[in-house]
């Protein structure tokens, strides 16, 4: 199947040249099965009739670098060393073990290949990174493949998830008959490549996750949970076992998330993925009128809708932010409306000021939040909504807004496993407004920023066994 054109990005001019092999530098999409930059290198492979090698790399100084996000992503890298041995192409895993050490690496390897394609991620180092790497002397194709919808199938960044939805409507199923393939190497014949004398792949005995050597932080433990490919596809395949418990999502005690976000967030599944497995199980969908409601268009079962929106208008709104939003990780993304609000709210009395330390550590008064504290803490996940919960409650207890929001995104990235990822920030970003609309009555310190309370939580939520487990 052709690549949407709407996802390749020419990086430099230069056209392909006489090359040892096409290079794959794979930095976002860590997978092997519906990856469009992999389907993308294996067409420029057999074009050119040059061998592919697969270069995956983890670097030591990317912010909040410890055991627990390292581990995350050496477990995804293990899969694809055994994904991608008895395939036609050559995967070579690469991990930093000194600061710097990478360092010239894929320039040395640009060195004898035809032509570099690469990831397309709008969000975290990733834009600079490829900045960087196309002043080489070589072709730099990236690819997208981070959502169902190409990102760059938008011009401008979209403020509210009703006018995203409607522009989802009218464009995406264009967009839909260039699904990734399952296996972009099933059959696939290229010739053999030799890996470079000077590189050494990362050892097996690395690839199983032995971090205690490394120069990260090592007081962020690794979680039971694997990462990687195959857990995130069992991880899939029991969310879509009880997809009807999807509307219950809401409810801590009632676990009907679909704990996908860590596995979307590194890479290791892709939308793509997740979308044929569901359409497997229900069917497909019909696509009723552009109307921008969130139920009712993909004319498929409630639940199904339900967790579409979240996988492509909400996750996908933040991906467009991160692309077209200038400064989309940062307090001064948010709407001006909502700045406003807080700036004239900013001298209110708070109820009580927390140190970063303290709320680390979850030592407030407040029981459910030190609660959604020590699950983000333990587990690397919180319940998404008491997340919103969490947010609004550090923005009353911090001494004004900018503080509470440089607070959130140091908790989120250091802790969560999906830290650091446009979806997450967005998240940040919507307990000051952004993707939401003013509220009335204004209240002190949130203005008519939206406004919620431990209290009320409580009241509407079953928590119980969620209390039981992390209060």
């Amino acid at each position: 199947m052709a690549l949407d054109p709407a996802r390749l990005r020419l990086l430099n001019p230069l056209p392909p040249r006489p090359g040892r092999y096409v290079l794959y530098w794979m930095t976002a999409n860590r997978r092997r099965r519906y990856n469009h930059a992999l389907q993308h290198a294996v067409a420029r492979a057999r074009e050119l009739g040059a061998p592919l090698l697969v270069l995956e790399g983890l670097r030591l100084q990317y912010p909040h670098a410890s055991d627990r996000h390292h581990r995350f992503v050496l477990d995804g890298m293990a899969d694809n060393a055994r994904a991608f041995a008895d395939s036609a192409v050559t995967y070579l895993p690469w991990v930093e073990s000194r600061p710097g050490e990478g360092k010239g690496l894929l320039a040395r390897l640009a060195q004898d290949a035809a032509l570099l394609v690469t990831d397309d991620w709008p969000g975290f180092f990733h834009p600079r990174m490829l900045a960087a790497a196309a002043r080489l002397p070589i072709r730099m194709e990236a690819v997208d493949s981070a959502g169902l919808l190409p990102v760059r199938a938008a011009d401008k960044a979209y403020g509210r998830a009703v006018d995203f939805r409607r522009f989802l409507q009218k464009t995406l199923p264009t967009h839909l008959a260039h699904l990734p393939q399952a296996d972009p190497l099933a059959g696939v014949d290229l010739p053999p490549a030799t890996v470079p004398a000077w590189l050494r792949p990362a050892s097996a005995e690395r690839l199983a996750g032995r971090v205690e050597d490394l120069p990260i932080d090592h007081s962020v433990s690794p979680v039971a949970e694997r990462g990687g490919s195959v857990a995130g596809r069992v991880r899939l395949d029991r969310f879509l076992d009880r997809l009807p418990s999807y509307l219950e999502r809401n409810q801590p005690d009632g676990g009907g998330g679909s704990g996908l976000s860590p596995y979307l967030h590194y890479g290791q599944v892709g939308a793509g993925e997740v979308y044929a497995a569901l359409l497997d199980r229900v069917g497909p969908p019909t696509f009723g009128k552009v109307n921008a409601s969130r139920e009712g268009w993909w004319g498929l079962p409630e639940a199904a809708e339900s967790f579409l929106d979240e996988l492509i208008t909400w996750r996908e709104l933040a991906l467009n932010g991160a692309a077209f939003l200038p400064g989309y990780e940062s307090y001064e993304a948010t709407p001006a409306w909502a700045q406003q609000s807080l700036e004239e709210h900013r001298a209110d009395p708070r109820p009580a000021l927390y140190s970063l330390e303290e709320l680390d550590a979850g030592l407030t008064h407040d029981p459910l939040w030190n609660a959604a504290q020590a699950e983000l803490r333990e587990s690397g996940r919180m319940h998404n909504y008491l997340r919103m919960l969490w947010g609004k409650r550090v923005l009353e207890w911090s001494e004004d807004p900018r503080r509470a929001f440089e607070i959130l995104v140091h908790l989120n990235d250091r802790y969560a496993l999906d830290g650091r990822d446009p979806n997450t920030l967005a998240g940040v970003g919507w307990v000051f407004g952004r993707y939401d609309r003013p509220w009335g009555p204004r209240r002190p310190i949130f203005g008519t920023v939206r406004y919620m309370s431990s209290e009320n939580t409580a009241r509407k939520l079953r928590l119980r066994e969620y209390l039981e487990r992390w209060g």
